[in-house]
């Protein structure tokens, strides 16, 4: 693999060779269109936020666009927890390693807490 994966060793999960599936990369899976679709389009809202404070328009209509910035990048998060919990944590369940699995439920832990935050 090139590009942005290329040495990015395996950040999923390490994988059982006889009953866990393959990941075509190390990041995202199903949800990775869908992500970068949300991403780019809240590119063009934070540009839009800055012509805003540019423009001196009205604080409470630059918040209110703040607000909305804030959940579209919710709504990514979203599609990343769910990602590596149906394909990161699959993997290590299937992996049967308990280190692992240990690893990956905790990092899921820590994940919904800071999403939480």
């Amino acid at each position: 693999m090139g590009g942005i994966f290329k040495g990015a060793g395996d950040l999923c999960a390490r994988l059982s060779t006889s009953t866990a599936r393959v990941p075509l990369y190390p990041g995202m899976h199903e949800n990775r269109e869908a992500a970068l679709k949300r991403l780019k389009r809240l590119e063009g809202q934070v540009r839009g936020v800055t012509r805003m404070v540019e423009d001196d328009r009205y604080c409470v209509d630059i918040l209110t666009q703040i607000a909305a910035v804030r959940a579209a990048l919710k709504g990514v998060e979203k599609l990343l927890i769910d990602d590596h919990a149906a394909h990161c944590i699959e993997d290590a369940l299937a992996s049967g390693d308990r280190e692992d699995q240990r690893a990956k439920f905790t990092e899921l832990l820590d994940l919904l807490d800071k999403a939480r935050g």
